[in-house]
């Protein structure tokens, strides 16, 4: 099966139609975010994904820290020109490889984190390099003046912003041309849309990734009651997955698989086909071969108008299926 391939945002960046967020396959700040690490399935799974056709890989500095990086840099040796990686950087990180939690876009920052990430990538350019969160204290101006110079020393590609507001779009898009812009975006999750971000992007030309795209797992069907869940799973500390709200997201799941089922699709295969059905880039997790192929073939799928229309009656925009993130990580987005 060849995957289609989209023009992401208009300075000619040609990616699948799908990416794959390669977060999950390492640990996070010594704990495991989606249970264990399994170095040797998750480099099979990069490889596996690029003989698909889906070589367009996601991390960031802060995941690990620095070890997606380098795991992807032992995936992709000897093959760096057939990958697109994207990669992101904001979250401070000190000279003891310790995250401060404090979100860094000044220009010295921003040079010293891509000269980092190259060498943990064992690269010498980046095709899509993203601002991780909004440094709310430094100017935008300033951030995609640093990013825009790494451009013309070519070091990096194509710049991106992740979880902005319009109004820091636009204003970056003024500086240099933004290529992507990455927010949360799912069936469970359409807070870009209710904010007019997407429309905005539509204007300037600017392509949308959506990370999450199966509402933290959710909209994948295997999660039936919160023991699903390793017990250090982040997601057993947000709202989405407590009490009263875990049960009407769970309803709203089963609504979901009955369309699947129909279709005779998974409920992840079929959360995937609506975004991409949107012109929207889906980047879901994993780190296992078999996920992988079941989510390539979310690409095939051809949703009639009268499906899109189904599966948004069920979660019409607007609808609360418990925030996202903890209290401190949703004020760090724009």
């Amino acid at each position: 099966m060849e995957i289609k391939q989209i023009t992401l945002g208009s300075q000619g960046l040609v990616v699948p139609y799908i990416g794959l967020g390669c977060m999950g396959m390492t640990g996070f700040q010594d704990a495991h975010m989606y249970g264990p690490a399994d170095e040797q399935e998750a480099i099979a799974t990069i490889h596996k994904s690029l003989e698909l056709g889906g070589n367009f890989l996601d991390t960031a500095d802060l995941y690990g820290p620095f070890k997606n990086e380098q795991l992807i840099a032992k995936a992709i040796a000897g093959n760096r020109d057939k990958y697109i990686i994207a990669t992101k950087f904001g979250w401070e990180i000190d000279d003891n490889d310790q995250v401060t939690w404090a979100i860094n876009g000044k220009k010295d920052y921003v040079k010293k984190s891509v000269e980092r990430s190259l060498k943990n990538l064992n690269t010498d350019y980046i095709d899509l390099y993203y601002m991780h969160r909004l440094d709310k204290s430094t100017p935008i101006e300033e951030t995609v003046g640093a990013m825009s110079e790494l451009v013309k020393e070519g070091k990096v590609g194509y710049i991106g912003l992740s979880e902005v507001s319009s109004e820091t779009v636009k204003r970056a898009h003024a500086v240099h041309p933004v290529t992507a812009v990455q927010s949360e975006y799912s069936l469970f999750e359409r807070t870009v849309e209710e904010r007019g971000v997407l429309q905005t992007l539509k204007e300037l030309g600017i392509g949308f990734v959506a990370y999450s795209p199966l509402g933290r797992g959710f909209l994948s069907g295997q999660i039936k009651q919160i023991d699903d869940l390793p017990e250090n799973d982040f997601r057993r500390a947000i709202p989405r997955f407590q009490g009263e709200q875990f049960q009407k997201n769970i309803e709203l799941v089963k609504a979901i698989e009955a369309i699947a089922t129909q279709k005779d699709v998974t409920s992840s295969q079929l959360a995937l086909a609506w975004i991409i059905s949107k012109g929207i880039l889906p980047i879901p997790g994993t780190k296992r071969r078999k996920y992988l192929e079941q989510n390539i073939a979310a690409t095939a799928i051809e949703l009639m108008e009268a499906d899109i229309v189904q599966l948004e009656s069920i979660v019409p925009l607007g609808t609360d299926t418990g925030a996202p993130y903890d209290e401190f990580s949703m004020g760090l987005i724009d």
